[in-house]
């Protein structure tokens, strides 16, 4: 591990954290917020790790503007982004009440104090499923449930989600953290405490780099293989490199079997979500990179 890397990227999603907290109100468009998000990352010296996620209400995860999207911010929004050093990582997000609900308030301290228990937790040689069992009664202990089947992750240089998960509830895994770069994401719901794989994100992940014929696909390609390696990369970047035409080689490249395109990740209800995240380092100790 590169720790000055990883440091270095913490503390980029740190100040992006504050430079954007105060500009998100109702109505302002979802792409505004998140082209502010991936221009600051760079400003500051790093490049986003993934699409800024913006994700509505029951979506919990995977929701990143198009490059031509009109959605505007309400109801209870996930701000979920990432910044990375040379493939080194900080992952955060923090949830915001853009209707004035009680539920949706209740909800946000929910995961923020599943945030917090598991950041208590988490240490060398403990096993990721008591983890997940504080993240569990934290927000249980308000009334809501966990989403089970999305959890936290590993991270290497280069590999958002890498090695270990982290669960958001006491699995029967006893899978041991050990030194490493960890993301922890509690997810609480008003609902069944479980995602459904929706519509399509625009979100990509390069899969492999086999031959395709069609030039305008091969050279998105080749931008691909060199911009973002194997982190995901979405469509709104690549109309804005290469214009609309990056769609028609996007299609392409996934009919190739190049790329693995995410799906947005709907809670199965239709329930309401709210998410907390931040990146620890466990060394000697345990550092949380991006607070």
């Amino acid at each position: 591990m590169n720790t000055e890397q990883i440091l270095k990227a913490g503390d980029i999603a740190k100040q992006v954290k504050t430079y954007i907290k105060p500009l998100i109100k109702t109505g302002i468009p979802l792409l505004e917020i998140a082209e502010k998000i991936e221009s600051k990352i760079v400003e500051l010296g790093g490049k986003p790790a993934f699409p800024c996620n913006l994700s509505i209400n029951n979506i919990a995860a995977h929701y990143t503007p198009s490059h031509d999207d009109e959605t505007l911010a309400h109801g209870l929004l996930k701000v979920d982004f990432g910044a990375h050093i040379d493939g080194w990582t900080a992952d955060t997000a923090f949830s915001v009440d853009l209707e004035n609900s009680e539920t949706n308030k209740k909800l946000i301290e929910a995961s923020k104090e599943a945030l917090e228990a598991a950041g208590r937790t988490i240490k060398e040689g403990i096993a990721t499923n008591k983890i997940g069992a504080e993240i569990e009664k934290a927000i249980e202990s308000h009334g809501f449930s966990p989403i089970i089947n999305l959890s936290g992750h590993e991270m290497k240089q280069y590999e958002l989600h890498a090695g270990l998960t982290i669960p958001n509830y006491e699995d029967s895994r006893l899978a041991i953290i050990k030194k490493g770069l960890y993301a922890i994401e509690p997810f609480a719901t008003t609902g069944s405490g479980r995602v459904r794989d929706g519509k399509l994100s625009g979100i990509y992940m390069l899969q492999n780099e086999k031959n395709v014929r069609s030039p305008i696909a091969r050279e998105i390609l080749e931008y691909i293989i060199e911009e973002y390696q194997t982190l995901p990369f979405c469509s709104r970047w690549l109309v804005k490199k290469f214009g609309t035409k990056a769609l028609f080689g996007l299609k392409q490249l996934e009919d190739n079997g190049n790329l693995h395109h995410f799906p947005q990740l709907v809670e199965t209800q239709d329930a309401i979500v709210s998410q907390a995240e931040n990146t620890f380092l466990v060394e000697d100790g345990v550092m949380v990179t991006t607070e």
